[in-house]
């Protein structure tokens, strides 16, 4: 018993770290692929392919060569037909699988929330509809946040068009995404006390410059009145701006996030 136990210590000490990291993304992998396919038709098969791999390793261990040969032969066969005849349900799988939130954390694609917000501000500008967007950044904004209504929503821009509707009860506050999602809407801003502001801002712009100055947020302004689209970082205000040219200022400032 020691000696097992001592062996089993040597083991763990030599192991290295990225041995650690290999069992715990195969461990994540395989609890994944099994999340998406326990529902589905492809579950009943990978059960026989199983049985069929714990037999062989069974016949190998007891030295049946025979039997070794057919169960291995068979599994592969059975590998193969498990490809071919649940085509849809693997797409739909790693479908899924890509979709998971694990990996949307690695890979975070935040090259399709700038395009929403881009068609958000160049939408609502066309049609004369103000709004106020802040991005989180590093700075927390929850306290900003709770002045709002919490929605945790997948960011469009068919829903921020809808938000900002003239007629939606929230269109009047300012819209708060955190981590690539639209976490609040109708929430209140601090108003900038600069003196030297333009003097044809409006509101929107002065809390778009106040939140700006307290933390290190972005925010894109739509102005119904000039029909233009502005964005204010670090206390200052970037005026009369075009779609391409805050999609631009977005991929260089905003938080790489969805």
């Amino acid at each position: 018993m020691g000696v097992r136990f001592s062996t089993f210590v040597s083991t763990f000490e030599s192991m290295r770290w990225n041995d650690i990291m290999d069992m715990i993304l195969v461990a994540v992998v395989l609890y994944n692929v099994f999340l998406l396919l326990r529902e589905s038709r492809a579950m009943q098969m990978l059960k026989g392919l199983g049985f069929i791999l714990i037999l062989a390793f069974l016949s190998r261990l007891l030295k049946l060569d025979t039997m070794t040969w057919i169960l291995t032969g068979l599994s592969t066969i059975w590998i193969i037909a498990f490809i071919i005849v649940f085509q849809p349900e693997l797409r739909r799988a790693l479908v899924g699988f890509g979709q998971n939130k694990f990996f949307n954390f690695i890979f975070k694609e935040h090259t399709q929330l700038y395009r929403e917000l881009k068609e958000t501000a160049e939408i609502l500008a066309k049609k004369k509809i103000g709004a106020l967007i802040v991005l989180e950044r590093e700075v927390n904004l929850k306290s900003f946040m709770d002045t709002g209504t919490k929605l945790d929503a997948e960011t469009s821009s068919e829903l921020l068009i809808s938000i900002f509707n003239t007629k939606s009860p929230l269109h009047d506050g300012a819209v708060i995404i955190r981590e690539g999602r639209i976490a609040a809407a109708g929430c209140v801003l601090p108003l900038t006390q600069k003196d030297d502001l333009d003097k044809n801002f409006g509101m929107r712009h002065r809390a778009a410059v106040g939140i700006s100055e307290e933390t290190d947020a972005i925010t894109i302004i739509v102005s119904e009145e000039r029909k233009s689209i502005s964005l204010a970082i670090g206390g200052k205000i970037t005026p009369d701006i075009n779609g391409e040219t805050l999609l631009e200022i977005l991929s260089l400032y905003a938080p790489k996030t969805r």
